[in-house]
């Protein structure tokens, strides 16, 4: 049976729990072990950064286990993916591993920026700090988007449908 990590910022959710039940019950439904990151036992009673590097540590090692990683690449705290999840992605690549990503809203990255978010000068769009905002057709940066086998627009069940396919 294949093994799919579930990367995203899903873990900081007041419910995280249940959503990883959630997905990993639906992995179970498509014919998948379904890798949790919150499924993993990690001793809270040692000082922070030592918390930090067993966690780190033991998503590592679900990574390394997985074939196939499925990332929620929705913005979090700002506009971007969250950055712990754009590293599993990548490290994920890096090791061969195939790479999904959802996303519910599909637009490009630059239409995420509103009008009073980013100015136009001679064909090419800056934000507010005078840097460009990139412009390739993609929702979500570059080195994200042509990394990973595919990105679907929808929620998590949508990515495992895609696999079956």
């Amino acid at each position: 049976m294949k093994k799919i990590y579930i990367a995203g910022f899903d873990v900081f959710e007041s419910n995280s729990i249940e959503i990883g039940k959630k997905y990993v019950q639906l992995c179970k439904n498509y014919g998948f072990e379904g890798l949790y990151p919150l499924d993993n036992i990690v001793d809270f009673n040692q000082e922070k950064r030592k918390i930090a590097q067993d966690i780190f540590k033991a998503n590592v090692n679900l990574i390394n286990q997985c074939d196939i990683v499925i990332a929620n690449l929705n913005s979090f705290r700002g506009k971007e993916a969250d950055s712990g999840t754009v590293w599993e992605c990548g490290y994920a690549t890096a090791l061969g591993k195939k790479v999904y990503g959802y996303m519910k809203k599909e637009q490009n990255y630059i239409d995420s920026f509103s009008k009073d978010e980013k100015n136009v000068i001679d064909d090419v769009t800056y934000d507010l700090e005078n840097r460009v905002i990139e412009d390739f057709d993609y929702p979500i940066n570059l080195m994200i988007a042509c990394s990973i086998e595919k990105m679907v627009f929808g929620e998590f069940e949508d990515c495992l449908k895609e696999i079956c396919k």
